[in-house]
């Protein structure tokens, strides 16, 4: 059992990180860390990209939970969902500790020739 939860835990940390992985959405969630309850349209404004793009990048970012989004008609405002981070840090934190060890690494064999 505790296999299948790591493995859905790794799942989902994938999932952030892949969501993590294009520079509009970086740039969205340093907005949105700096403006909490930001309005879409303020979004496509701040990235200055087109507006179904932006609205490509919030949902990738939505559905793997990194940010939230509340409806109020016709906007929809945005903030992050920091706990969907949480995992992830940890996990970089855990390696950014970890001490290389040059011992445990096999090396290939030299030829001559």
């Amino acid at each position: 059992m505790q296999d299948t939860q790591q493995k859905l835990a790794d799942k989902e940390m994938a999932a952030v990180a892949k969501a993590l992985g294009h520079p509009a959405r970086l740039r969205i969630l340093r907005l949105l860390a700096q403006t909490p309850g930001c309005i879409g349209g303020d979004i496509v404004d701040a990235v200055e990209l087109a507006q179904s793009t932006v609205s490509e990048h919030l949902r990738i970012l939505r559905d793997a939970g990194v940010i939230e989004g509340q409806i109020d008609p016709p906007r929809v405002c945005y903030s992050l969902a920091t706990r969907a981070l949480g995992p992830l840090a940890a996990m970089i934190a855990d390696l950014e500790r970890a001490t290389p060890d040059s011992a445990a690494c096999v090396t290939p064999l030299q030829t001559e020739g």
